[in-house]
């Protein structure tokens, strides 16, 4: 199929957790995925290459169950695995909706998704099927963040589209401060120096060093995931000044 004009041929989008849950306080809202779901079949059927990584915060949160007293290494493969039930619901919610999906997992569970196999993962993007990336990187002490970072680079995606509940970055807290101001475009040197936290810093030093672009915007809003896609100007764009213009 033949691609809408966009400013990317293959994306990755990054949806946390509580996006699954909408507005419950946990757990997998079905219709927020269904929709979710529409919107990235948008992005599919535009021609774009999409993979889609998910974390589990909806569920278990590996920082919360080590601070509960759980070992952190331990704590961490429960969040990885709840990641792996996100994209099983996403899985689903796509393919009946007649698209090709293939699930892979960093944690080798057969039965219910392939391994994370690079070469394969970019041979099925190629082939036009949407591959949705779960259980983190694999390892404990990494973030959702740092899983979408590295796989970006991997399977050599363009953009990192970060889903969030927010329009974009602000320059401080618009929750505390009702003067913040929303920035259209950050270098990645300021974002780092003004501590924006747009990613935690393993991650963002991943995509500041490979010159990968970092898209930041609301998901809750209807289109904006296929927006994101097609390199429209929304949400925050965090690259470097000109040198991707």
């Amino acid at each position: 199929m033949a691609p809408e004009k966009s400013k990317w041929k293959r994306v990755l989008l990054k949806l946390s957790g509580e996006a699954f849950a909408g507005d419950k306080p946990f757990g997998i809202d079905t219709a927020v995925v269904t929709r979710l779901a529409s919107e990235i079949k948008e992005v599919y059927t535009s021609g774009i290459e999409i993979a889609v990584i998910v974390g589990g915060g909806n569920i278990m949160r590996g920082s919360e169950a080590s601070r509960a007293g759980i070992d952190r290494a331990s704590a961490d493969y429960m969040g990885m695995l709840a990641t792996v039930i996100n994209a099983l619901a996403l899985q689903d919610a796509l393919e009946k909706m007649d698209v090709v999906t293939r699930a892979q997992t960093a944690i080798e569970m057969a039965a219910v998704a392939e391994p994370f196999i690079r070469r394969r993962a970019m041979r099925h993007l190629e082939k036009g099927r949407v591959v949705i990336l779960a259980a983190g990187t694999g390892n404990p002490y990494f973030s959702t963040d740092t899983a979408a970072a590295l796989r970006a680079l991997e399977i050599h995606a363009e953009a990192v589209l970060k889903a969030t509940n927010v329009d974009g970055v602000y320059d401080r807290d618009p929750n505390v401060w009702p003067d913040a101001k929303k920035l259209n475009r950050v270098d990645y040197m300021d974002a780092i120096n003004q501590g924006l936290g747009i990613m935690d810093l393993t991650a963002f030093t991943l995509c500041k060093e490979n010159n990968l672009p970092i898209v930041v915007f609301d998901v809750t809003k209807p289109g904006n995931i296929k927006r994101a896609a097609l390199g429209e100007s929304i949400g925050t764009y965090i690259g470097r000044e000109k040198s991707d213009l």
